[in-house]
Order: structure tokens, then sequence, then C-alpha cells
């Protein structure tokens, strides 16, 4: 819990009465586990561990030798900073903000060098052949992939999921640790390479991962083995049922990040195979080649919305 220091007392006067409330001057602490790698020969990225909810922190600010960079809101944990200069080491630290406006100490400092420019290169890496990840406990996950080849030379492994990169990895590493998953939840992660011109690869291999529920929470709420097929003019969706105890009538389906339908059973949500078996077929008035990202989740018996499947990419077809 965030200690409170000696607080100033401000007082207010209504209707004869004094209500008073204490000004917040304790400051969050300093964010913890900065590192940084360079991207390319002019970016580098940066990341930081988010702060504990108590100290309230509603945003981050990342200096480079002691020169304010980049701003960031509380939900944001990572940023790249363009515009650097090849075959140069910089240095970065990372204060935390809260919402009385007190600033955080500065975190330990975190130093990469970017690498040399490469003239007229267009040309990406090729992508990882294979990726491989396992669930640590409810809250973590190890990925591996195998190391891609570039004309240039690699220089970052960017990871991705639901379509969005939540960690970088150094050129020489083909594995990591991430933090800060949610328990009881299916993940789908891919690994990109990338260069010093800041070429990226194609996808390599997806691999889903499903972290342990916690202590306590029960069964895993996420629905199971969750499938999207396209064909013409339509997208075919199965998975399973997850165990809630009783059976569940009710998902909620996400495209492309935003929700956008509630599947009921007797709204077009049938058994597929088995009693925990679901088929739902949407019809797509959307041109062919369009890119969906598909998740689900079901509505549990005590009426809250339980943790997402896995996401799936496709491409309508024509």
């Amino acid at each position: 819990m965030r200690r409170t220091a000696p607080l100033l007392s401000l007082c207010l006067a209504a209707a004869g009465l004094t209500a008073c409330t204490a000004a917040d001057t304790t400051p969050p602490a300093a964010p913890a586990g900065i590192t940084a790698q360079a991207g390319s020969a002019t970016s580098v990225h940066v990341m930081w561990q988010a702060a504990a909810p108590a100290d309230a922190v509603t945003n981050y600010q990342v200096f480079q030798a002691g020169r304010l960079v980049r701003e960031l809101p509380a939900d944001k944990t990572m940023v790249d900073i363009t515009g650097l200069s090849p075959q140069t080491g910089y240095a970065f630290t990372v204060r935390a903000r809260d919402a009385a406006g007190n600033t955080s100490a500065p975190s330990a400092s975190a130093g990469a060098t970017t690498p040399a420019a490469k003239a007229e290169d267009r040309r990406a890496p090729t992508a990882p052949a294979r990726t491989t990840g396992r669930a640590d406990g409810p809250r973590s996950a190890t990925l591996s992939w195998s190391a891609a080849t570039d004309d240039t030379g690699v220089t970052a492994y960017d990871v991705y999921q639901g379509g969005i990169r939540i960690h970088t990895a150094g050129p020489g590493e083909t594995g990591t640790t991430l933090t800060g998953l949610q328990p009881g939840t299916g993940y789908t992660f891919t690994v990109r390479a990338r260069d010093g011109a800041d070429n990226s690869s194609p996808d390599g291999p997806a691999v889903d991962v499903t972290t342990a529920p916690s202590a306590g929470q029960g069964p895993g709420t996420a629905p199971a083995e969750f499938t999207a097929t396209a064909s013409p003019g339509a997208v075919t969706l199965t998975w399973t049922a997850p165990d809630t105890g009783r059976p569940t009538t009710e998902y909620e389906l996400h495209v492309n990040g935003r929700a956008v339908t509630v599947i009921q059973f007797g709204a077009g949500a049938v058994p597929a195979s088995g009693a925990t078996g679901v088929q739902h077929r949407l019809t797509v008035t959307e041109p062919a080649g369009t890119r969906w990202t598909l998740k689900l989740r079901a509505r549990l018996p005590d009426g809250n919305w339980g943790a997402f499947s896995t996401e799936r990419s496709i491409v309508l077809a024509a």
C-alpha cells in the first residue's frame, strides 16, 4: 500500500460546517524494470513496468539525457523514441506522475546504441520460421522463436498480440518472458524481425498460450479451441464453451478490437460437436481482402463477462 506522508489540510466552509480534505503530496515510486533496445539506426524502443494501482499514476514521462522527449498515459509502458542518429549511444530514464501532480524520482537509466544506417535498404528480413510458447503461471508466459535473416542484419524482434506490439527483444535474442498477463486468459502471439532501416518481416507462426487461473479463481472462463474460417460472403466461427457450472448461452464477439454483436443460442449459435461445442455463421458485406481479427468471451452465471478466447486473424474471401 502506498505510504502517506504528512499532508497539508484544505478546508472548505459550507453551510456553517467545515469539511477538510488532505492534499496528496507523496510522489509515486520510480518506475522499475526499464529497458532500452535499438530498433533501427534512428530509433530506440524503451519499456518499463507498470506502477502499482495504489500509486494512482496518470502518466509517464520519458527523458533522454535529462530532456523530456515523450509523455504517455498510464496505460502505456513502452514507446519508440525516433529521430535519433545512427551509431550513437543514448540513455533514457522514466518518471511517473499522479493525479495530484506529484512526480516520482527518475528510474534507473537504460542505455542503447543505434546501429549504422544502411542506404536504400528496402528488403525486409525473413519471418522467424518457428515460434513456441508456454504459460508460466497465471500472469506470465515464455516465448521462443527461431532466428531470422536479413541482408543487412536483424536489429530487433517485435512480439505482437492482437495486432499490437507488446514487447521488443534484441537482435541476438530468440526468446523472452512476457509479464502482466491476465489469469485464465487465452493469448495469441506472433513475432516479427526488424532491420536497421525499420523494415519488418511478415509475422512468424502464431502460438497460442492460455494462462493458468489464479488461486481461488476456479476454472478458466475463456472459450477454448476458437477458430474462424472465411468463405465467400461469410465467416464461420467455432469454439468450445467454458466450464461455468451451467450452460453458457451468450457470447460477445469483438472484431478488430471492438465489440460488434452478442451471439445467443436460438439466435444463430448452434451446437458444433458435443454438448460444449458451438458454431456461429456471420454474413459479411465487406469487400474481399479485408482483414479481421476476432475474439469472443462468454457471459458468466454471475452476469459478468469472462476472459477472452485466443484471437484469430482472417482475410475475407471473394
